[in-house]
């Protein structure tokens, strides 16, 4: 497909139009079926156009969402590997930590949920080490 920009000679009214090609313009020239979209009149002619070029803007914004594609991917690889490692105990997460520390109650395996971010820092001010990691839904966005 090509894009021509097209101008009027009677009303220099200037348009654009879609084309499979440039072959395929010279042939509706040719049997009279480009028109005006203004006034009607068939004497229309191709413009020069600038083509579409990807410039420094487009490429740095492709390569920022590349970049965001693998960070999420390396975010769900990583839920992936704590979903089969560690126990889910949902909004319990902060009464657990403290069990399991204070109680010296050990886990076959650790644990993760949700916590705010005043749990996580009182948390931390007892000694009980805890990491905070994104997380993304399962849901595609």
């Amino acid at each position: 497909m090509i894009k021509y920009s097209l101008t009027c000679k009677k009303c220099k009214s200037v348009f654009e139009s879609w084309f499979n090609s440039s072959k395929e313009y010279d042939r509706l020239k040719k049997i009279k079926l480009l028109n005006c979209e203004t006034c009607g009149s068939l004497r229309v002619e191709k413009s020069l156009m600038s083509p579409n070029l990807l410039n420094k803007k487009n490429i740095s914004t492709i390569d920022k969402d590349i970049k965001i594609q693998e960070v999420k991917k390396k975010i769900k690889d990583y839920q992936k590997y704590i979903k089969n490692n560690f126990d889910y105990v949902g909004d319990n997460f902060t009464y657990e930590a403290r069990s399991i520390h204070y109680n010296k109650k050990k886990n076959k395996k650790g644990i993760f949920g949700n916590a705010s971010k005043e749990d996580i820092k009182e948390l931390k001010e007892e000694g009980i080490a805890t990491e905070t990691i994104p997380w993304i839904e399962d849901k595609d966005n």
